[in-house]
């Protein structure tokens, strides 16, 4: 009876929260617009509130709005130079489409577009910024009422930030109406452009980004990669009762001597995260300790050791706070000894992980490894590589054969990238049987078959709803990145399937911290 009645659209409220439940499951979604007309109204503005992040090669959704909001002369004028495959005239809808955004992610935005002119054969950057500025514009004349909206700028797409600043600008309530503004400066393939491109380009970035910064008053999140000019953008009273979030990634420190004055008037500050930056040393802590409130480091992320001191007053300090940890030494055999005193801080001031990040394990330290693992008992997230170096085989021997036992009842995700021996596979997986993990990741960096292990153990047990697994077919395959993805071979992701078991890509399914950080997982 009450089935009936949610299907026949008796109960409109009971209905909306069961498929706002499959607010991500985007098929799922699609399928509940032919339901009747109620579910239709329900799904539909899910679908829209962020077209641009869902994963698919399909992008009608630009011609969508282009056809439906592209009333200006001038501006078909202007698509017409093109002479697009596609008849960009205005069509009637059901929907007022742009009024269901929820989320805009100007990055996204770019990448779709040209995505779609990949497709169209006009991959030329100016129609490419076109698009772009056409889509703000619609957006801004349809008066969005966005939650989150992230600002990411890169100095490869200054000119498209330029462009879009001065329509926001241009239109303050735009900006003004967001109730989370974010802002993401520089990406990991900035670092050259970066060094290439004038300071007056980086002051001219700046500029704008304070003016929309003083045009808003509910900044939440900044992120800076490569570019330590930009700090200066974190000594700005505008949002020193609203700022929650910072980020710092690939930031060198060096001669930067403000940072107490800084973090001092960042009332509500909730939470820092420091990724592979420079320059973490005493110069740089002491301004931390200095400060007379708590300094609140949820993320730590090195790839270079030096010297441990420092490190070693910030994990006292701070150490309660952390919640996301790691180390990057893919290639190294380097320093182990100091690599040994920084697991040993961690085990003795962390004790509330949630995301374990640990790349460059050596023999040395694997017991360190595991009782760091052990002692964290709100893991949740966690990746582990010994490298693809097949002397490493040892090293990942002893992982395998204690990891299991001492993992929690359920993980969220975990990313194993060891030299994996069969015999030892087996034992990790018969000792980990009782751990469900949502996410379940291998890529073996030896010739094994560890599929038939995998299925017995994992896919006719259920213990996984996401998996993806990469094994080299030779030692040579390996060296040259010829290596057998899953997800590659249709029959076995039938097989897998009957079992409610998704297999996907290895690089689609791996969340890096930066991601995961800004809940991009």
């Amino acid at each position: 009876m009450s089935c009936s009645k949610i299907f026949s659209g008796d109960l409109p409220e009971l209905t909306y929260g069961i498929i706002k439940y499959f607010h991500s499951d985007f098929a799922t979604l699609h399928s509940c617009i032919l339901v009747n007309r109620l579910w239709c109204n329900l799904a539909i503005p899910l679908l829209w509130e962020n077209p641009f992040s869902i994963p698919t090669e399909n992008y009608n959704f630009i011609k969508i709005y282009l056809n439906n909001y592209l009333n200006d002369d001038d501006l078909k004028t202007k698509f017409n130079e093109y002479k697009i495959i596609y008849n960009l005239s205005p069509s009637n809808t059901l929907f007022n489409y742009p009024r269901f955004l929820k989320y805009l992610n100007t990055f996204e935005i770019i990448s779709c577009i040209k995505s779609w002119s990949g497709f169209l054969k006009h991959e030329r950057p100016k129609f490419i910024r076109l698009v772009y500025t056409t889509l703000f514009k619609i957006f801004i004349e349809n008066e969005l009422n966005l939650r989150i909206f992230e600002i990411e700028i890169s100095v490869r797409y200054y000119d498209y930030f330029n462009d879009i600043s001065e329509l926001i600008l241009q239109n303050t309530t735009f900006i003004y109406n967001i109730k989370n503004l974010n802002l993401h400066i520089g990406y990991s393939d900035d670092s050259l452009h970066y060094r290439n491109t004038s300071s007056d380009k980086h002051i001219l970035i700046r500029n704008r980004i304070l003016q929309i910064i003083n045009s808003h008053q509910n900044f939440k999140e900044i992120s800076l990669c490569y570019y330590p000019l930009y700090l200066s953008l974190l000594n700005n009273y505008n949002y020193s009762n609203t700022l929650k979030s910072i980020i710092l990634c690939h930031v060198d420190f060096k001669g930067i001597t403000n940072l107490t004055e800084i973090f001092e008037q960042l009332h509500v500050l909730e939470s820092v995260h420091i990724l592979y930056c420079i320059s973490l040393n005493i110069s740089f802590v002491q301004q931390i300790i200095n400060l007379t409130k708590p300094f609140k480091l949820k993320s730590l992320l090195v790839d270079r050791l030096s010297q441990i001191e420092p490190l070693e007053l910030l994990l006292r300090k701070s150490g309660d706070y952390l919640e996301n940890f790691g180390f990057d030494f893919p290639n190294t055999n380097g320093k182990p000894l100091l690599l040994q005193q920084l697991l040993e801080l961690t085990v003795k001031y962390c004790k509330n992980i949630n995301y374990l990040y640990l790349s460059g394990i050596v023999s040395q330290i694997t017991y360190l490894v595991l009782k760091l693992i052990e002692n964290n008992q709100n893991l949740n997230y966690l990746f582990i590589s010994t490298g693809f170096d097949s002397t490493k085989i040892e090293c990942g021997s002893i992982i395998l054969q204690n990891l299991g036992q001492i993992l929690p009842s359920k993980l969220e995700y975990l990313n194993l990238f060891l030299a994996i021996e069969e015999s030892d596979f087996e034992i990790f997986l018969k000792n980990s049987q009782d751990t469900f993990i949502r996410k379940l990741l291998f890529y073996s960096s030896i010739s094994q078959n560890i599929l038939p292990s995998i299925k017995e153990h994992i896919m006719k047990k259920k213990r996984t709803k996401y998996l993806a697994t990469v094994i080299p077919s030779s030692e040579e395959a390996l060296l040259f990145d010829e290596c057998t993805d899953l997800m590659s071979l249709d029959d076995e992701v039938k097989e897998f399937g009957l079992y409610n078991i998704e297999v996907k890509g290895y690089y689609f399914l791996q969340i890096s911290l930066y991601d995961f950080i800004r809940g991009i997982d």
